[in-house]
């Protein structure tokens, strides 16, 4: 027996194959679609047309992503994507942002940051461990300047 302990490397990814990412995002299109259906007055098949149509562009910037000789990351692709599929002269942008306008943004946002949260592996708890108490003092200072900055923005732009 060894008293040698392997440990992970923090800086290397997880890759998800096409279909994994795809089965995450119906995940996240589902609570997406509770959300917004009880935070709006938009009916489940408006809000569902809608998460439908943000997931496909989410796919084909996925698949960019894949195929693309040149390596950029996904969530530039899948903007880009959205970004074209939105242009007034693209074909069907009137349909696309009619469709996507049912589905309220920020009720996407509140889920995918609560899993943010939440979402502690063991490789962030490892370096906590390493870092020690001084992080702690950190993570506070930065979260209070963070508040009070955007206090101030607040009140001197709103």
């Amino acid at each position: 027996m060894s008293d040698t302990q392997t440990f992970e490397d923090p800086t290397e990814e997880a890759k998800f194959g096409l279909g994994a990412h795809a089965a995450a995002l119906v995940v996240v299109c589902i609570v997406a679609l509770v959300g917004n259906t009880v935070a709006t007055e938009n009916s489940v098949p408006q809000g569902l047309v809608g998460l439908i149509v943000l997931w496909g562009l989410c796919m084909v910037g996925l698949v960019l992503t894949a195929v693309v000789p040149f390596k950029l990351p996904s969530v530039a692709w899948i903007s880009l994507v959205g970004i074209v599929a939105t242009l007034p002269w693209t074909p069907g942008s009137a349909w696309v942002v009619e469709t996507v306008s049912h589905v309220n943004f920020l009720t996407l946002a509140t889920p995918c940051l609560a899993y943010a949260g939440i979402a502690i592996a063991k490789r962030e708890i490892a370096i906590a461990k390493t870092s020690g108490w001084k992080i702690a003092v950190v993570a506070v200072l930065v979260m209070t300047g963070t508040y009070v900055g955007s206090a101030i923005v607040a009140q001197l732009f709103l």
